[in-house]
Parts: structure tokens; sequence; C-alpha cells
């Protein structure tokens, strides 16, 4: 793998960390701003809705851009907010911060995929996202504990500061390292003559590519509806101390890393295979960890278990896309990137639903189940539609891209 696909990992953790910081967070920032803990709870929804509506508009934004600037002026910006986002006082400006940094993060991550895809060979396409991916994965292992810890020690503002830290290396290393294409080129050295703004929208009205992002979406809001009510799920259920509760998100967080790891190098090869077996598997074990999660060595094994299995499956299903939208580049990393994100704010919100209804802390695993299984069966009706057109019209269905 190119070595500028790892400078990019290095700013999607910086990136993942700040999305995921604030859960561990917030009530130290609603004490010092002097505002209530669901008022800073918005902190985290304006960033959720900042990466939904600005990934598509700042890939379309930055198309015709070197790829080099798009992606310095997206991190540069993203570092930028979050130094003012430590020296604000005013709780109105940090949540500007983080809708622009939602915006930054939202554009880098479009143009990112979109630069891994380009950088690499089509049959290589699973292995670039998942290193990209790898960033988000790593976030969660070791960003977001160390954001916890630097709050509790020196005040919230010490984990702005260390984003804006990790951000610096990566801006040094990409003014020399990224190809100065434009982003809507398809060459990997960046050859003019890209798709015009028409292609590609035309390319997005494949149905290949819009099962491919409903697919995403409903299998990260599995992922996330779980695993935003872990803490109390493992306290109140399994029955683990507080102290447990770090070591169980680290394992979520490997076993996330080790599925992205798996998954791009089977991504290419044989991703339906990968998406049949591990969406089963996956859906089975919600399941299983529902009914078991009362059992504290269960947990344990569930926990890395369906961590892996989730991004294994996610990064296929992202790198499917990529595949199906290979005539928008930029566009397309610009929706995979939305459904992502719109996974990551619907998985919580009917997680919460169910919570609220009463339904105890195992629900969210429950309604991660269905999830995946409403993916399982909207994936077979697509395959099946396939198959028919393929066979319909004398030809031997192929493999995906």
């Amino acid at each position: 793998m190119p070595f500028v696909l790892y400078v990019l990992a290095l700013a999607v953790f910086a990136q993942g960390t700040s999305e995921f910081m604030l859960s561990g967070l917030i009530p130290d920032i609603a004490a010092d701003l002097q505002v209530s803990v669901p008022a800073a709870g918005a902190l985290t929804s304006a960033f959720a809705a900042g990466m939904i509506v600005g990934a598509p508009l700042m890939a379309l934004l930055s198309r015709r851009w070197p790829r080099r600037r798009a992606l310095l002026v997206f991190l540069v910006a993203f570092l930028l907010v979050h130094v003012v986002g430590a020296l604000t006082t005013s709780f109105a400006v940090l949540l500007a911060t983080r809708v622009v940094a939602a915006l930054a993060n939202a554009g880098f991550l479009a143009v990112a995929l979109a630069t891994a895809a380009a950088l690499v060979a089509p049959d290589a396409t699973g292995r670039a996202t998942s290193v990209l991916l790898g960033g988000t994965t790593l976030a969660c292992i070791a960003g977001v504990p160390a954001g916890a810890v630097l709050g509790q020690e020196w005040g919230w503002r010490a984990a702005f500061w260390a984003v804006a830290a990790v951000s610096v290396p990566a801006v040094l290393v990409l003014v020399r390292s990224v190809p100065a294409g434009s982003t809507g080129d398809v060459a990997a050295g960046g050859t003019p003559g890209g798709p015009g703004v028409r292609a590609e929208v035309r390319a997005l009205r494949r149905p290949r590519l819009w099962v491919a992002l409903l697919l995403g979406a409903l299998v990260n809001g599995a992922t996330f509806c779980t695993f935003t009510y872990l803490a109390p799920l493992v306290t109140d259920v399994t029955g683990f101390g507080a102290a447990g509760v770090p070591v169980v998100l680290a394992l979520f967080g490997l076993g996330s890393f080790a599925g992205v790891t798996a998954g791009g190098r089977l991504a290419d090869r044989r991703p339906r295979a990968v998406l049949a077996v591990g969406g089963a598997a996956l859906c089975v074990g919600w399941v299983a960890f529902a009914l078991t999660a009362g059992n504290a060595v269960a947990t344990v094994g569930w926990v890395l278990v369906q961590g892996t299995l989730s991004f294994a499956v996610g990064s296929t299903l992202i790198a499917q896309a990529l595949h199906a939208a290979v005539e928008a580049p930029t566009l397309g990393g610009g929706f995979a990137t939305a459904a992502l994100n719109a996974g990551a704010a619907l998985g919580p919100w009917w997680g919460g639903l169910a919570l609220a209804a009463g339904f105890g802390y195992r629900a969210p695993l429950w309604v991660s189940a269905l999830l995946v299984a409403a993916a399982l069966l909207v994936g077979g009706a697509a395959e099946g539609v396939r198959r028919r057109a393929a066979g319909g019209a004398g030809e031997v269905p192929a493999p995906a891209a």
C-alpha cells in the first residue's frame, strides 16, 4: 500500500477521536460552560448532522480542486477549529466549531476515500479502504480512551488540543505525499480529464450503488446502536464494575481493527462471501449476545467477535460502494461517508427509543440484530434481482467488482 494511505489514516484517526471522544467529556463541558448536560449533548448531534449533510456537499465543492489542496484545506480547517474550541469560553462558539469540524471531516473523508481508490489498482480497493478506515478503529482503541484520560487529568480542553496536535504531522506530510491531480480525476497520478458533474450524477443513479449505501448504513447503524450503550450494558446487565468499561471498549476497538484488516484482504477477492457469510454471522451474533449478556465470559467474547464482524462487513460494503461509483469517484466517496454517518446517527437513536420504551439495556442488541436482518433481506432481494436480470439477458452472473 502507498505510504500516503497511512498518512491519510493518521488524519482519520484524529478525526475519529474527535467525533467519539465527547461521550466522556460532556459532563465536564456542561459544568465549565454553564449549560445543562442535555444541551451539551447537542455537540454530538451537531457533529453527526454536519457529517451527513456535509459529505456530499463538500465533495461537490472540492471536486475540481487538486487532491492535495482539498485534503489540506479540510484538514487545516479541522485543526484550526479544534484550537478555537480549546480556547473558547462560549458554548455557542464551541457548538459552531463542532459543525465546522464535521463539515471539514466529511469533506476530508470523502476526498480521502476517492484518493485511496485512485492510488491503487481496482483489485486492491478493499485493502486501501481498510487502511483508511483503520484510522477510525484505532481511534476507538486508543484515541477515545486517551481523550477521556486527558479530560480527567487536565480538563476537556486538553483533549481538543491533543486532536489538533495529532493533525499537525499529517498536514506536514500531505504537502509532499499526495498527487496534485483534481479530486474528480480517477487516475492514480491525477491525470486531467476526470468526469464532469453531470457524468458523476448519472453514475450515482445505479441501483447497485444505492443498495451498497443502504446496506452500509444499516450495518453501521447496528454497530453504533450497541457501541453507544455498551457501557451501561456491561455494568447493569453483565455486572462489570466501572473499571471494566474501558477494557470492554478497547476489546471492541481491537475487534474492529481486526475486522477492517481481514475485510480489506477478502473484500477484493470474495466480497459476496464476506457479505453473505459475515452478515449472517453478524446477525446471529447480536441475537446470541442479547441472550447471554448476563454472562461475563460470553460478553467479553461477543464484544470482540461482533466488533470484528461489524467492521469486516462494513468496510466491504464501503469498498463495494466505491466500486459501484467508479465513474463518480468524488461524489461516490461523499455519499459513502454520508451513509456511514447516517447509520451512526440513526442506530443509537433507535436504540435510545427502545431504552425509553422500558425494554432494558439488552434492547440495543436486539435493535442491532433487527438492523442486520433488514440488511440481509435487502441484500438478498437485490442479489435475486441481479441474477434474474443476468439470466434474462443470457449472461452468467459475474462476481462483484
